[in-house]
């Protein structure tokens, strides 16, 4: 795509005179318009936004590209700078996406755009994570994205707390908790079931320390139970149940109730079953 002859009349207006003030130029139609070197900033990149809503993604690319060439100094050539990463964001070209909101932020530190730029950086990253039909289960998968999702989320929340993304930021952050919990978890159980307890136990309490408010505790705790339980610790292991039955209720609450009356019932009463490991009918862990 070619620029417009606008912009390639004022390109060579504004290299003859340094930019400085402005000039005349012969429009197509035989008009005659003086511009400013802000002013020509604002038309070229309106015309690259035209080509940007019109979701003419070559076009705009080349347009914006013809914008910080030209106008370098002006906030246009920054702004010009976050539409391209827009774009590739449009395009689910995530991780070029992310890419450039990481510069624009770090060269731009004190624009007012700082704030977009990470909740867009934040969200591509977030979108990055592949839960495609033909991949493993969620929990099953490297976690290495969602984990820098999930930092990236915190961060913009903490930064800024009234933010008006902060409604979809905190959808995110909700999403991305869970699955690296349901992680940690989905690794615990593995180890359970090897008989490597220690393991499982360092599992569970890494998720719960880590990932708090991700609404899975009780299943967590649950399943910390009945590997204390498979440790031969079946006091420990009572003490768990019974902060899930307390403190949070719900179907896990049943288990934990399930396991104590394998376990013999109330605190003191000598245990049942424990040894066997066997688990109770309850909801599947």
């Amino acid at each position: 795509m070619r620029p417009s002859a606008a912009v390639l009349a004022l390109a060579g207006c504004l290299a003859a005179l340094g930019g400085l003030v402005g000039c005349d130029f012969e429009l197509n139609d035989g008009r005659t318009a003086t511009l400013t070197y802000t002013e020509d900033a604002r038309a070229a990149y309106n015309e690259a936004m035209a080509a940007f809503q019109a979701k003419d993604w070559e076009d705009a690319r080349a347009l914006f590209g013809e914008v910080k060439r030209l106008f370098p100094y002006s906030r246009y050539a920054r702004l010009a700078d976050l539409r391209i990463a827009d774009l590739d964001f449009e395009q689910g070209k995530y991780p070029e996406a992310i890419s450039e909101y990481r510069a624009f932020i770090q060269e731009h530190r004190t624009d007012r755009n700082v704030e977009y730029a990470k909740y867009r950086m934040a969200k591509a990253l977030y979108l990055d994570i592949d839960d495609t039909v033909f991949l493993p289960p969620a929990e099953e998968r490297d976690q290495a994205t969602t984990l820098e999702a999930y930092k990236e989320i915190r961060t913009f929340l903490r930064q800024y707390p009234r933010s008006r993304y902060r409604e979809d930021a905190a959808y995110m952050l909700e999403v991305v908790t869970g699955r690296l919990v349901r992680h940690e978890l989905y690794v615990a159980r593995y180890y359970l079931k090897e008989d490597a307890f220690d393991a499982a136990l360092a599992r569970i309490d890494y998720a719960l320390r880590t990932f708090p408010g991700s609404g899975l505790d009780p299943e967590a705790l649950v399943l910390k139970g009945e590997t204390l339980l498979k440790m031969k610790k079946p006091d420990e292991a009572r003490a768990v149940f019974e902060s899930v039955i307390r403190d949070w209720g719900g179907p896990f609450a049943v288990t934990a109730r399930r396991f104590l009356d394998e376990m013999g019932g109330p605190r003191g009463t000598p245990a049942k079953k424990a040894a066997s490991g066997r688990a109770p009918a309850g909801p599947q862990l």
